[in-house]
């Protein structure tokens, strides 16, 4: 695969994939409960009041009994055993691609070391998968927001995704293609210009989705997307730190 750590044979490359990838689970999956005990603790209280938010607002308008309506899921579970379920699927999802991608381009791109390729990695991840993102469709709670639009909101939020990555493969794709003519730094700069116009382009052509109330309270809304960002900060900073220290130790085994 890389000239940096794959270059033995076939079945040893074969075997190594395979040790970061359930090693890369696992670090997802050890991320996933870390982030889901901080949000456990600063993003749940804001959920928690962003629904009592909605009730009182609801009770003023013709679907109030809409609202009143049992909740197929209570929000005991929603915040405990399910919050917990759904962050440990993500983390080892997240991990397990983290994996590949870092035994892809391990060596490809420099020279830097596993951890220090590693932390990279986690960096561009979160730029791409959280920031870029959360630009164009910002984080917000989520009882705010029309139940009628849940699909439309979903479906613009992960093309906004699918345009950030794809938009940095095809730059990275054009910087290799510009360094054979260009300067080192000026081939990135070109490469980093044309992902800026790609993702500015999709955000002009994506909907809008604003469903924030005028009368939201601003500091809820607020102290939610901090907690948002930081309990994205801590998933890919653990993930990052941890698979950098355990993919070195097995490569020096190696």
């Amino acid at each position: 695969m890389t000239a940096g750590i794959f270059s033995a044979s076939p079945a040893t490359d074969r075997a190594m994939t395979k040790s970061l990838l359930w090693r890369g689970m696992v670090v997802g999956i050890m991320a996933a409960i870390i982030a889901t005990l901080f949000a456990r603790v600063s993003a749940e209280p804001q959920i928690d009041l962003a629904i009592g938010y909605e009730s009182v607002h609801a009770a003023h308008h013709r679907d109030a009994a809409a609202h009143e309506e049992e909740e197929l899921v209570s929000r005991a579970t929603q915040k405990g055993a399910g919050l917990l379920t759904a962050m440990t699927l993500y983390g080892a999802a997240v991990g397990g691609i983290f994996s590949l991608l870092f035994a892809y381009g391990y060596g490809r791109f420099g020279q830097a070391g596993p951890r220090s390729f590693a932390l990279l990695l986690a960096a561009l991840a979160f730029l791409l998968i959280v920031i870029v993102p959360g630009i164009k469709y910002p984080q917000t709670p989520p009882a705010v927001g029309s139940h009628d639009t849940v699909g439309l909101r979903t479906a613009a939020y992960f093309a906004m995704i699918a345009l950030s990555v794809g938009g940095a493969v095809i730059a990275s794709k054009l910087r290799a293609a510009l360094v054979l003519s260009h300067r080192g730094i000026d081939a990135t700069l070109l490469a980093v210009g044309a992902y800026m116009a790609l993702v500015f382009l999709g955000q002009f052509l994506l909907p809008v989705v604003d469903e924030v109330p005028a009368d939201y309270p601003a500091t809820l809304l607020w102290n939610f997307r901090v907690a948002a960002i930081l309990t994205q900060i801590i998933l890919w900073a653990v993930i990052g730190i941890a698979f950098g220290l355990w993919a070195e130790r097995v490569m020096r085994q190696q």
